[in-house]
């Protein structure tokens, strides 16, 4: 069976969500191919229409998996007999926001889109949650695989050996932020205003972005609370990474993290009140000086969110797909 990943490489050329899926599920019986899009916005995107029809005619695959939405219109106009899967990853079906909090109409538009698309012409559809799944209710052929978190690369570490390695303060209380404060959706003006509620200089709130995943789980371990304040997200992979390591959280509700969060001890849910958000900080961090660490790495392998798990149930899916029966 070969797959050939269709991703955007506006990014990252080397996505470590794709690039950990793909190693996953790499078998005897399974050869991967990568084509990354690398042409930013709509027209970029179309651009790509006739290069991966060219490159599909010199290497051929079984399967398309196109993961985001606009890199799965591209595969279906460039595809020959191959099958299309699609895992859509949130703002893809959701939308994205302007710095107003809005849902701009590009998105809007570009959601409509790919519900058609899914419900008519792909072959297949994953999505990270149960939000995106009632997006495409009406759609037969659609599960709820969020992506699995490698836990050989996330796992808990000593707390004092980790702040060593990453230069964190040892007299501070290091908060995490682990994503970019430029894209809206994630709200980051929403964790500075918690943390200036608090009003405690020895608060610090560390942006942490660009760090390669096998270095991440020094911030998790080393932080004393992750906060995510997103106003939207699909399945979002920190906190799947931040549990992995007993890391204690503080998330907004949005996406699945109320059903993969659970009733883990030490990870609290907020709503989009700034104070709301400070109450759960302190209790986070309450629980952090009486405790140490959660018990967030159980929640993950109970709830099957390993990268093993998640990669034997998308294989299923290219068997089902190409009517392959063991």
């Amino acid at each position: 069976m070969k797959i050939l990943f269709v991703y955007s490489g506006n990014r990252d050329l080397n996505s470590p969500i794709v690039l950990n899926q793909a190693q996953s599920m790499i078998t005897s019986k399974m050869i991967i191919g990568y084509y990354p899009i690398n042409n930013k916005g709509i027209w970029g995107y179309f651009k790509h229409i006739v290069l991966l029809r060219s490159f599909l005619h010199k290497n051929k695959f079984n399967i398309i998996h196109a993961h985001y939405g606009l890199c799965g219109i591209v595969a279906l106009f460039a595809r020959s007999d191959e099958k299309v899967i699609v895992s859509f990853m949130g703002d893809d079906l959701l939308g994205s926001t302007s710095s107003d909090g809005r849902l701009t109409l590009s998105s809007k538009l570009l959601a409509k889109f790919n519900i058609i698309f899914s419900h008519r012409f792909y072959d297949f559809s994953i999505v990270k949650s149960e939000q995106m799944f009632h997006v495409l209710k009406n759609s037969n052929n659609v599960s709820i695989y969020p992506n699995g978190v490698n836990l050989n690369v996330f796992l808990p570490v000593d707390k004092e050996f980790a702040i060593q390695r990453i230069g964190f303060s040892g007299n501070d209380t290091n908060l995490i932020f682990v994503s970019d404060p430029i894209r809206h959706e994630k709200n980051f003006l929403l964790a500075q205003h918690a943390i200036r509620i608090l009003n405690n200089n020895t608060h610090r709130l560390h942006i942490i972005k660009n760090v390669v995943p096998e270095e991440l789980k020094y911030y998790y371990s080393a932080a004393d609370i992750l906060i995510l304040t997103s106003l939207h997200e699909g399945s979002p992979n920190v906190i799947k990474e931040a549990m992995a390591c007993n890391c204690p959280i503080v998330s907004t509700d949005v996406g699945d993290v109320v059903e993969v969060i659970g009733d883990t001890e030490g990870c609290y849910i907020s709503s989009f009140d700034p104070n709301d958000v400070a109450e759960k900080v302190k209790l986070a961090l309450k629980f952090r000086k009486e405790h140490g660490q959660t018990k967030g790495r159980e929640r993950i392998i109970e709830l099957g969110l390993d990268s093993e798990t998640i990669a034997r149930k998308i294989i299923e899916v290219y068997n089902k797909v190409l009517k392959i029966t063991d």
